[in-house]
């Protein structure tokens, strides 16, 4: 063979391996989803929008934010306007992102007939989500529904709190040298027993421990991966402030109840979209509309 041939066809494999290895920055596909929201609200142009959240997920695995929901948002979008959206196996995917949250999700009577109208019954989808909490992390689930019981115990009242906190700290670094982040697709939300295991909970507790400036960088990289939600991360970091008397880095807590002014609400907006969080104002808005869901079902 020609080694000319030979030489290009070794530059095209690197070419195609090194763009198969570039990891995702979740951190841009958050900043995606909140613009294409953002202008979705102001020019109610549904098919623009469809076009917008396609694309997106050709790029992006969904990762479904729990407020905004945007990977339902864009199969009901696109089955209202009889748009291909990539049929039986995107709504198998829509289950994996909506299982966590099962308990809830399955009281949602549009949810299932969604999935009627592509031949697919109520006991279907029920077997789909037992299949996904086969495809879980047992030795994690057991490990973290002590660790959560744990950490509820006696109230989080006395000093074995500092004792209990250490204890899940340690799990958690275990876990991540391990297995990776414990998220939602590890470990679901609810573990042996119906243990309730929200990720942001344990996290918020871990900024007390001595393995906090390891968790602030570590669970950053997690968060580029999509694995840890900014909330979660988020959540940390600002407890941490909040309990060595320094000023909110991201606004979520504070020692006074007063609005920020103009320079703290810039310098938290700035910090926020680092880590792919929405501004003051658009999280506002957010929450009011998911309020606003949540009664309306």
């Amino acid at each position: 063979m020609n080694y000319r041939n030979i030489f290009f066809t070794m530059l095209i494999v690197l070419f195609l391996f090194s763009c198969q290895s570039k990891k995702l920055n979740y951190i841009d596909y958050y900043h995606k989803v909140y613009a294409i929201d953002s202008t979705h609200r102001i020019d109610k142009d549904t098919l623009a929008t469809i076009k917008r959240y396609k694309k997106l997920f050709r790029k992006y695995p969904p990762v479904q934010n729990e407020r905004l929901e945007e990977y339902e948002t864009y199969i009901r979008y696109a089955d209202r306007f009889h748009k291909k959206f990539g049929g039986i196996k995107s709504l198998d995917k829509l289950i994996v992102q909506s299982a966590p949250n099962w308990k809830y999700k399955r009281e949602d009577r549009d949810f299932f007939k969604l999935y009627k109208k592509y031949g697919i019954d109520s006991i279907t989808v029920e077997q789909k989500v037992i299949q996904w909490k086969r495809s879980l992390n047992k030795t994690l689930i057991d490990s973290f529904s002590i660790a959560f019981e744990r950490d509820q115990q006696n109230k989080r009242l006395g000093s074995q709190v500092v004792i209990n906190d250490r204890k899940n700290a340690e799990l958690l670094i275990w876990a991540i040298k391990n297995y990776g982040f414990p998220s939602k697709q590890k470990i679901g939300l609810y573990g042996s027993n119906e243990q309730f295991m929200p990720m942001l909970i344990l996290l918020n507790h871990m900024s007390g421990t001595e393995h906090y400036e390891y968790f602030k960088t570590k669970l950053l990289e997690y968060v580029k991966s999509g694995e840890c939600p900014p909330r979660d991360y988020i959540e940390m970091v600002d407890k941490y402030q909040y309990i060595h008397n320094l000023e909110p880095v991201y606004g979520i807590h504070s020692h006074y109840d007063v609005n920020f002014d103009t320079a703290d609400s810039a310098r938290i907006d700035k910090n926020r979209k680092a880590v792919g969080f929405p501004s003051l104002k658009l999280s506002s808005k957010m929450i009011k509309d998911f309020q606003r869901k949540i009664n309306h079902h």
